[in-house]
Protein backbone atom coordinates (compact mmCIF):
# COMPACT_ATOMS: atom_id res chain seq x y z
CA UNK A 1 0.00 0.00 0.00
CA UNK A 2 1.46 3.37 -0.63
CA UNK A 3 1.56 5.94 1.74
CA UNK A 4 -1.65 8.64 1.28
CA UNK A 5 -0.94 12.66 1.64
CA UNK A 6 -3.71 14.68 1.60
CA UNK A 7 -3.01 18.50 1.09
CA UNK A 8 -5.15 20.87 1.68
CA UNK A 9 -4.83 24.72 1.47
CA UNK A 10 -6.34 26.47 4.21
CA UNK A 11 -7.36 30.57 4.96
CA UNK A 12 -9.65 31.17 7.77
CA UNK A 13 -10.80 27.57 7.67
CA UNK A 14 -10.78 27.25 11.43
CA UNK A 15 -13.95 26.34 11.76
CA UNK A 16 -13.96 23.31 9.71
CA UNK A 17 -10.57 22.02 9.98
CA UNK A 18 -11.27 19.94 12.90
CA UNK A 19 -14.04 17.81 11.09
CA UNK A 20 -12.30 17.78 8.24
CA UNK A 21 -9.39 16.16 10.16
CA UNK A 22 -11.84 13.52 12.14
CA UNK A 23 -13.72 12.71 9.16
CA UNK A 24 -10.40 11.82 7.41
CA UNK A 25 -8.50 9.84 9.70
CA UNK A 26 -12.10 7.99 10.34
CA UNK A 27 -11.35 6.48 6.81
CA UNK A 28 -9.09 4.94 8.89
CA UNK A 29 -6.90 4.16 5.62
CA UNK A 30 -2.80 3.18 6.11
CA UNK A 31 -0.03 5.12 5.84
CA UNK A 32 -2.25 8.22 5.75
CA UNK A 33 -1.26 11.96 6.47
CA UNK A 34 -2.55 15.38 6.53
CA UNK A 35 -0.70 18.28 4.99
CA UNK A 36 -2.40 21.76 5.96
CA UNK A 37 -0.71 24.51 4.19
CA UNK A 38 -1.77 28.06 5.77
CA UNK A 39 -1.83 31.40 4.00
CA UNK A 40 -1.15 32.62 7.55
CA UNK A 41 -4.98 32.90 8.55
CA UNK A 42 -5.97 35.61 10.91
CA UNK A 43 -8.63 33.49 12.47
CA UNK A 44 -5.54 31.44 13.41
CA UNK A 45 -6.50 28.20 11.33
CA UNK A 46 -3.06 27.13 11.63
CA UNK A 47 -3.26 26.60 15.31
CA UNK A 48 -6.37 25.17 14.98
CA UNK A 49 -4.77 22.54 12.94
CA UNK A 50 -1.79 22.03 15.25
CA UNK A 51 -3.24 21.24 18.45
CA UNK A 52 -5.17 18.36 16.17
CA UNK A 53 -1.39 17.07 15.60
CA UNK A 54 -1.39 15.46 19.20
CA UNK A 55 -4.44 12.73 17.69
CA UNK A 56 -3.34 12.44 14.10
CA UNK A 57 -0.44 12.27 11.32
CA UNK A 58 -0.94 16.07 10.83
CA UNK A 59 1.98 18.44 8.82
CA UNK A 60 0.96 21.87 8.93
CA UNK A 61 3.19 24.18 7.05
CA UNK A 62 2.84 27.83 7.15
CA UNK A 63 3.08 30.57 4.23
CA UNK A 64 3.49 34.25 5.29
CA UNK A 65 0.71 35.50 3.40
CA UNK A 66 -2.47 34.64 1.38
CA UNK A 67 -0.60 34.14 -2.40
CA UNK A 68 -3.59 32.56 -4.14
CA UNK A 69 -4.37 28.68 -4.26
CA UNK A 70 -2.11 27.65 -6.96
CA UNK A 71 0.56 28.36 -5.25
CA UNK A 72 -0.33 26.85 -2.12
CA UNK A 73 -0.54 23.34 -3.82
CA UNK A 74 2.55 23.71 -5.42
CA UNK A 75 4.32 24.77 -2.30
CA UNK A 76 1.96 21.80 -0.40
CA UNK A 77 3.47 18.95 -3.14
CA UNK A 78 6.73 19.69 -3.21
CA UNK A 79 7.00 19.40 0.71
CA UNK A 80 5.42 15.88 0.01
CA UNK A 81 8.05 14.60 -2.31
CA UNK A 82 10.68 15.97 0.15
CA UNK A 83 9.22 14.05 2.90
CA UNK A 84 9.60 10.61 0.51
CA UNK A 85 12.30 8.28 0.19
CA UNK A 86 13.87 8.22 -3.96
CA UNK A 87 11.81 5.09 -5.02
CA UNK A 88 8.86 5.35 -2.11
CA UNK A 89 5.57 5.13 -3.75
CA UNK A 90 2.82 7.22 -3.01
CA UNK A 91 -0.16 8.89 -3.63
CA UNK A 92 -0.93 12.59 -3.43
CA UNK A 93 -4.81 13.84 -3.10
CA UNK A 94 -5.85 17.58 -2.86
CA UNK A 95 -9.10 18.57 -1.58
CA UNK A 96 -10.46 21.50 -0.11
CA UNK A 97 -10.25 22.06 3.47
CA UNK A 98 -14.27 23.80 3.52
CA UNK A 99 -16.27 20.17 3.80
CA UNK A 100 -17.42 21.13 0.33
CA UNK A 101 -15.21 17.52 -0.58
CA UNK A 102 -16.33 14.62 1.41
CA UNK A 103 -13.27 12.63 2.50
CA UNK A 104 -16.05 9.53 2.47
CA UNK A 105 -14.95 9.48 -1.55
CA UNK A 106 -11.23 9.12 -0.75
CA UNK A 107 -10.97 5.69 -1.04
CA UNK A 108 -12.63 5.72 -4.90
CA UNK A 109 -9.99 8.19 -5.13
CA UNK A 110 -7.08 5.94 -4.02
CA UNK A 111 -8.57 2.60 -5.73
CA UNK A 112 -8.61 4.15 -9.24
CA UNK A 113 -5.34 5.00 -8.96
CA UNK A 114 -4.36 1.68 -9.09
CA UNK A 115 -5.61 2.14 -12.85
CA UNK A 116 -4.95 6.33 -13.66
CA UNK A 117 -1.98 8.32 -13.06
CA UNK A 118 -4.42 10.96 -11.94
CA UNK A 119 -8.16 10.29 -10.55
CA UNK A 120 -10.12 13.34 -10.73
CA UNK A 121 -13.14 13.58 -8.63
CA UNK A 122 -15.89 14.57 -11.14
CA UNK A 123 -19.56 16.52 -10.31
CA UNK A 124 -20.35 16.14 -14.17
CA UNK A 125 -20.59 12.23 -14.73
CA UNK A 126 -22.94 9.59 -13.68
CA UNK A 127 -23.48 9.30 -9.82
CA UNK A 128 -21.60 12.98 -9.31
CA UNK A 129 -23.78 16.31 -8.70
CA UNK A 130 -23.62 19.57 -6.56
CA UNK A 131 -26.01 20.20 -3.45
CA UNK A 132 -26.49 24.10 -2.44
CA UNK A 133 -25.53 26.10 -5.32
CA UNK A 134 -27.51 28.20 -7.19
CA UNK A 135 -28.32 28.64 -11.04
CA UNK A 136 -26.12 31.27 -11.84
CA UNK A 137 -23.01 29.22 -10.25
CA UNK A 138 -24.28 25.82 -11.98
CA UNK A 139 -24.04 28.06 -15.37
CA UNK A 140 -20.65 29.51 -14.50
CA UNK A 141 -19.14 26.23 -13.65
CA UNK A 142 -20.98 24.37 -16.78
CA UNK A 143 -19.56 26.60 -19.14
CA UNK A 144 -16.47 27.34 -17.79
CA UNK A 145 -15.71 23.49 -18.35
CA UNK A 146 -16.95 23.17 -22.03
CA UNK A 147 -14.91 26.46 -22.72
CA UNK A 148 -12.26 24.70 -21.16
CA UNK A 149 -12.46 21.71 -22.75
CA UNK A 150 -12.89 23.35 -26.36
CA UNK A 151 -9.98 25.61 -25.99
CA UNK A 152 -7.68 22.71 -24.82
CA UNK A 153 -8.98 19.62 -26.77
CA UNK A 154 -9.41 17.82 -23.75
CA UNK A 155 -12.02 15.03 -22.99
CA UNK A 156 -12.64 15.13 -19.03
CA UNK A 157 -16.16 16.06 -17.89
CA UNK A 158 -14.51 18.34 -15.01
CA UNK A 159 -11.72 20.32 -15.62
CA UNK A 160 -12.53 22.77 -12.25
CA UNK A 161 -12.70 19.70 -9.96
CA UNK A 162 -10.62 20.54 -6.87
CA UNK A 163 -10.43 17.13 -5.58
CA UNK A 164 -7.81 14.86 -7.02
CA UNK A 165 -5.83 11.88 -6.62
CA UNK A 166 -1.79 12.03 -8.43
CA UNK A 167 0.66 9.27 -8.31
CA UNK A 168 4.00 10.77 -7.21
CA UNK A 169 5.63 10.83 -10.61
CA UNK A 170 2.63 13.10 -11.69
CA UNK A 171 3.63 15.53 -8.56
CA UNK A 172 7.50 15.21 -9.52
CA UNK A 173 6.67 16.26 -12.98
CA UNK A 174 4.37 18.70 -12.44
CA UNK A 175 6.42 20.19 -9.42
CA UNK A 176 9.07 20.78 -12.02
CA UNK A 177 6.42 22.61 -14.00
CA UNK A 178 6.26 26.65 -14.20
CA UNK A 179 2.73 26.17 -12.84
CA UNK A 180 1.48 30.00 -12.94
CA UNK A 181 -2.53 29.67 -11.88
CA UNK A 182 -3.45 31.16 -8.56
CA UNK A 183 -7.21 30.68 -8.75
CA UNK A 184 -9.63 27.74 -10.16
CA UNK A 185 -7.22 27.60 -13.62
CA UNK A 186 -4.29 25.54 -11.62
CA UNK A 187 -6.90 22.59 -11.61
CA UNK A 188 -6.93 22.86 -15.37
CA UNK A 189 -3.58 23.51 -15.85
CA UNK A 190 -2.83 20.28 -13.88
CA UNK A 191 -4.99 18.43 -15.92
CA UNK A 192 -3.89 19.79 -19.23
CA UNK A 193 -0.03 19.45 -18.15
CA UNK A 194 -0.36 16.28 -17.18
CA UNK A 195 -2.54 15.10 -20.42
CA UNK A 196 0.38 16.65 -23.01
CA UNK A 197 2.58 14.97 -21.00
CA UNK A 198 0.98 11.17 -21.66
CA UNK A 199 -0.23 10.47 -18.33
CA UNK A 200 -3.49 8.49 -17.67
CA UNK A 201 -6.49 10.72 -16.47
CA UNK A 202 -9.76 9.10 -15.16
CA UNK A 203 -13.04 10.30 -13.73
CA UNK A 204 -14.63 9.39 -10.22
CA UNK A 205 -18.01 10.87 -9.33
CA UNK A 206 -18.27 12.94 -6.45
CA UNK A 207 -21.01 15.51 -4.97
CA UNK A 208 -20.36 18.85 -4.21
CA UNK A 209 -21.30 20.42 -1.54
CA UNK A 210 -21.09 24.36 -0.43
CA UNK A 211 -19.70 25.20 2.36
CA UNK A 212 -22.14 25.51 5.41
CA UNK A 213 -19.50 27.82 7.66
CA UNK A 214 -17.07 30.08 7.28
CA UNK A 215 -17.31 32.73 4.01
CA UNK A 216 -17.36 31.57 0.43
CA UNK A 217 -14.53 31.65 -1.45
CA UNK A 218 -15.93 32.60 -4.80
CA UNK A 219 -15.13 35.07 -6.95
CA UNK A 220 -16.68 36.06 -10.08
CA UNK A 221 -13.28 38.08 -11.30
CA UNK A 222 -11.47 34.95 -10.52
CA UNK A 223 -13.42 32.83 -12.47
CA UNK A 224 -13.67 35.73 -15.51
CA UNK A 225 -9.76 35.76 -15.02
CA UNK A 226 -9.91 31.84 -15.57
CA UNK A 227 -11.11 32.09 -19.50
CA UNK A 228 -8.44 34.20 -21.09
CA UNK A 229 -5.44 31.87 -19.01
CA UNK A 230 -7.15 29.04 -20.67
CA UNK A 231 -6.19 30.10 -23.54
CA UNK A 232 -2.99 31.87 -22.69
CA UNK A 233 -1.85 27.80 -21.51
CA UNK A 234 -2.97 26.48 -24.60
CA UNK A 235 -0.42 28.75 -26.27
CA UNK A 236 2.32 28.13 -24.33
CA UNK A 237 5.53 26.31 -24.96
CA UNK A 238 6.30 25.31 -21.31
Amino acid sequence: MPKIFIVAPTYNERENVAELTERIFALNLPELRLIIVDDNSPDHTAEAAEVLNFKFPITVLRRPEKQGLGPAYVYGFRQVLLMLEPDEEALIVEMDADLSHDPVTIPALVAAAEKFDVVIGSRYIEGGGIRHWNFFRRLISRFGNWYARLVLGLPYRDLTSGFKCYRREVIEFLAARSLNSLGYNFQIETVYRSHLAGFSIGEVPIVFTERTRGGSKFRLRIILEAFWKIVKLRLSKD
